[in-house]
């Protein structure tokens, strides 16, 4: 059994721009045999500097070849990664959390919604629907984010987009001068007036700002979705990963131990709720 507090060696393969303020490193674990489910996340460290939670934003089957790491520069650790090169070593633990329900979606109409770069720990979701499309019921994905530059995975939308039985729809909150924009403007619940799916033998996974999810669960308890059928992953001031240091508590509930995914119905009655 591996000892959860001993990061395992992992080389950067390859770096993309995301964002100004995010980039994907495909990364190889060393020593192999790496597993997890889509929605979990592990612990990325740098000898001297310390850790931060990262999601995972590719697709298990690769694996056993590369995981890939979106990362937003919000601190020091963050920092630090982004100055890294192809060939540096990070130290990974995980993974960690309980990931998105795979087991229970088979069949079901799919509204992923997502808002900055909460769209990479939903990235192994939609890559599951275009690996095994015939999964899964109509599809339909939500992204919203600052400005068109603020958007994640650009290169892949054409592909989302053209997904059979479902939809792509972007929006932004403003359009800097000069910058083409044929998508919706507006805040990401402004979207829901143009979906397709209905409650009924319906899912809906959502990531993004606390504030963002807080109005997306509103908007979908007035359309008519249950609590149970709304799951959110919180990243929320994850330390440990493994419910020691309490950090990332909400309520009774360890985010990295619990979550990072919750359906509503589980947070609503935490007297420390977010959404």
């Amino acid at each position: 059994m591996l000892n959860p507090y001993l990061p395992r060696k992992a080389i950067i393969e390859n770096i993309r721009d995301e964002t100004p303020d995010i980039k994907t490193f495909r990364v190889k674990i060393k020593d192999g045999g790496f597993r997890f489910n889509p929605g979990q996340f592990v612990m990325v460290s740098l000898l001297g500097v310390g850790e931060s939670a990262i999601s995972i934003s590719s697709h298990p089957e690769d694996a056993d070849k590369f995981i890939e790491l979106s990362v937003r520069k919000v601190g020091n650790v963050t920092g630090a990664i982004f100055r890294l090169k192809p060939g540096s070593t990070i130290g990974i633990r995980g993974p960690f959390g309980n990931g998105w329900p795979i087991d229970e979606i088979p069949g079901k109409d799919l509204l992923i919604v997502g808002g900055g770069c909460g769209q990479g720990a939903l990235r192994p979701l939609i890559l599951d629907v275009l690996r095994h499309r015939n999964r899964y019921g109509r599809v339909e994905i939500l992204y919203g984010a600052r400005t068109p530059q603020d958007l994640m995975f650009k290169y892949e939308h054409d592909v989302w987009a053209s997904v059979p039985e479902g939809c792509l729809l972007l929006t932004v909150d403003s359009i800097p001068p000069g910058v083409e924009w044929r998508h919706n403007v507006g805040v990401v619940t402004t979207l829901f007036s143009k979906t397709l799916i209905k409650p009924e033998n319906s899912l809906v996974f959502i990531c993004g700002p606390e504030i963002m999810m807080h109005f997306a669960v509103r908007n979908l308890l007035s359309m008519g979705f249950k609590g149970d059928q709304i799951y959110l992953s919180m990243e929320r001031r994850m330390k440990c990963g493994i419910g020691k240091c309490g950090h990332c508590q909400i309520g009774g509930r360890y985010v990295c131990k619990d979550g990072p995914v919750f359906t509503y119905s589980d947070l609503i009655h935490e007297p420390d709720k977010v959404v």
